[in-house]
C-alpha cells in the first residue's frame, strides 16, 4: 500500500545489522523515503549506498541528533537495529544531554536506557513507533517451522527453558537462555545471544543444547523486539544446539528463506511459541 505524500516526515535511527536495511526498503514500497541517522558504531557503513538522505553520529551525540531531528522536520522515528549494551562501558565521549540522561536513571539496563531515550524523543513532540510497522510478514508464525520434529527430551527442555527465559526477561536481563537435560546453562546478559549459545557450549563438552528466546512480559514493540537471523542459525549448528524456540508473532526473521532453509540443512528445529 502507498501512502500519500502529507505523511508526516519519517526516520530511522540505525544500529547494527540488516534491521535498518529492510525498514529503508519496506518504507520506500509503501512510498516513504525516510531520513536516516545512523550511529556511527554500530552501523554498517553501506547506509550511505542505499540512500543520500543520512546523518551519520556518534551514539553518545544525543544533542546533535536532537537538533538535526528539529531542522528535518522528523515527526515519527522508528528505531532499528541493535545497540550493544556494552557500549555503556566504552570509551565513546558523551555530551552533557547523554550524560544528564544517564545520570538520571537509578537503572542501566535497556528498558531504562531506551525508554528514556524514546521519553526525550516524545518531549519534543516526535512519535517513536513499532519498530516492526513496516516488517510485519517477518514475524514468525505458531508451531513448529522447520522439518524436523523435536524429540521428547527436547521439547521438555523447550518447556523448562520457556519458564526460566520468562522470568529472566521479567528483570531486564537478557531474552535468552540455553538448556542441556533441564539444566540451565547460560543466561543471556550483554553479550547477545550468539556468544550467549558460545559461551554455552564451552561449557558443555558437545552435549546437546536447546535455546529459548523470549519477549519481555510487557515487550514494548517499538524497541528491543527479539530478532533471529541465518547467523544464529549457523552459531547453532557448530555449537550443537538443535532446538530454536522462540515467542510467535513477536520474534522478526530475518532472511527468512534462507534462515529455514539452514535450519533445515543442519536439521535444527525451530519452534513459535504460543
Amino acid at each position: 500500500m502507498k501512502l500519500s505524500g502529507d505523511y508526516p516526515r519519517f526516520a530511522i535511527v540505525a544500529g547494527n545489522g540488516r534491521f535498518p536495511f529492510l525498514v529503508l526498503e519496506a518504507a520506500r514500497e509503501r512510498g516513504i523515503d525516510p531520513v536516516v541517522f545512523a550511529i556511527r558504531e554500530e552501523a554498517s557503513p553501506q547506509l550511505s549506498q542505499k540512500t543520500p538522505s543520512i546523518h551519520w553520529l556518534s551514539l553518545g551525540e544525543i544533542a546533535k541528533l536532537m537538533n538535526l531531528l528539529s531542522e528535518e522536520g522528523i515527526k515519527k522515528v522508528l528505531l532499528a537495529g541493535q545497540v550493544k549494551h556494552v557500549q555503556l562501558f566504552s570509551t565513546i565521549q558523551a555530551d552533557r544531554v547523554m550524560e544528564n540522561a544517564l545520570g538520571d536513571l537509578q537503572r542501566r539496563n535497556t528498558d531504562a536506557l531506551i525508554g528514556a531515550f524514546v521519553k526525550m524523543l516524545e518531549a519534543r513532540g516526535i512519535e517513536v513507533v513499532d519498530s516492526t510497522l513496516f516488517l510485519k510478514p517477518l514475524l514468525a508464525g505458531a508451531g513448529n517451522l522447520t522439518e524436523r520434529q523435536p524429540d521428547a527430551s527436547e521439547a521438555a527442555d523447550v518447556e523448562y527453558g520457556q519458564e526460566l527465559a520468562r522470568k529472566i526477561a521479567a528483570l531486564d536481563v537478557g531474552q535468552t537462555v540455553v538448556v542441556a537435560d533441564r539444566a540451565c546453562v547460560a543466561v543471556e546478559a550483554m553479550e547477545g545471544t550468539d556468544a550467549t549459545i558460545q559461551r554455552a557450549a564451552s561449557l558443555c563438552n558437545g552435549r546437546r543444547l536447546v535455546v529459548v528466546k523470549v519477549n519481555k512480559p510487557q515487550q514494548d514493540m517499538r524497541f528491543d523486539v527479539p530478532v533471529v537471523g541465518p547467523r544464529t542459525v549457523e552459531v547453532m549448528s557448530a555449537c550443537n544446539a538443535t532446538v530454536l524456540a522462540i515467542d510467535a508473532g513477536r520474534t522478526l526473521f530475518f532472511e527468512r528463506e534462507l534462515l529455514l532453509q539452514r535450519a533445515n540443512e543442519t536439521g535444527i528445529t525451530i519452534l513459535g511459541m504460543t
